[in-house]
């Protein structure tokens, strides 16, 4: 009994930490709330989606979740999670700044709403440079901590999404870049993970796919898909000690679609 007590401790590589996750009541946010709390981690889910939220949390441990809500895009929503974090838990570890939209899919510039453009730069951006100045704002003082956003594919490729989000995400990967530098003096990591298409509610939603076709779309990488768990496992290992001396990095998770052209290949697609 003793070894198995020592074993699920081992395993639980998140024992000890508190992570807030913005959008953390449904898809990539709520795989990640729930892979942190099997992992130890008391977890605070922030989002706007009130009901789902408080239903996450109801499901894991009552200790050691709880919801708040907040409008990544509203100063103040930000500042009162990240205050009611720390006030519930006595600190912040770890910082998942998840929440983001797609926007329309609209891929014709010139008919191109200036609002629609902007609320998805306002989320997806806005909202990670809040989580991030906030988040630092408690982590400099105690000299460590993590902070992870979420970027995507497009953060390094063009073509595969509305020019909105594509722009969005690359500022996303240079706003983690710049900031780990400036916080890694302090003793702060900052990472994003940039996944491929994953099949949330957004995504299928956004290119009109059911599940099975998102998970059917093109990938270089063979007998395995991409789910929403493969992307919390990458958050993971970054808000874990495992990646400690990691930072300033963008983690691809993609199956290799980033780095082959698929219109001139000299390897065959069936092997």
């Amino acid at each position: 009994m003793a070894t198995a007590s020592l074993v699920s401790a081992a395993l639980k590589r998140l024992e000890g930490k508190v992570a807030l996750i913005t959008g953390g009541a449904s898809g990539i946010g709520e795989a990640t709330a729930r892979l942190f709390s099997q992992n130890g981690a008391k977890v605070v889910i922030a989002d706007i989606q009130d009901d789902q939220g408080h239903s996450v949390c109801q499901e894991l441990h009552k200790s050691s979740a709880s919801y708040v809500h907040c409008d990544v895009t509203n100063e103040k929503d930000i500042e009162n999670a990240v205050n009611t974090t720390v006030s519930k838990y006595g600190k912040l570890d770890i910082m998942f700044n998840n929440a983001g939209i797609l926007g329309v899919n609209n891929t014709n510039i010139l008919e191109y709403k200036l609002s629609d453009f902007q609320q998805v730069i306002n989320v997806n951006v806005l909202g990670v440079f809040l989580g991030t100045k906030h988040a630092a704002r408690v982590m400099i003082p105690a000299k460590r901590g993590s902070i992870i956003n979420t970027a995507s594919i497009c953060g390094s490729i063009g073509g595969v999404a509305s020019h909105a989000y594509t722009s969005s995400k690359h500022a996303v990967v240079g706003l983690t870049r710049n900031t780990a530098v400036e916080l890694g003096a302090a003793g702060v990591r900052v990472n994003c993970v940039s996944p491929y298409l994953v099949a949330t509610p957004l995504a299928k939603k956004y290119f009109n796919l059911d599940e099975d076709e998102c998970l059917s779309i093109y990938s270089n990488l063979k007998g395995a898909n991409l789910l929403p768990k493969e992307v919390a496992e990458a958050a993971l290992y970054l808000g874990s000690d495992e990646s400690k001396y990691v930072s300033g990095h963008s983690l691809v998770i993609d199956g290799g679609f980033t780095i082959v052209n698929n219109g001139f290949c000299v390897f065959g697609q069936s092997v």
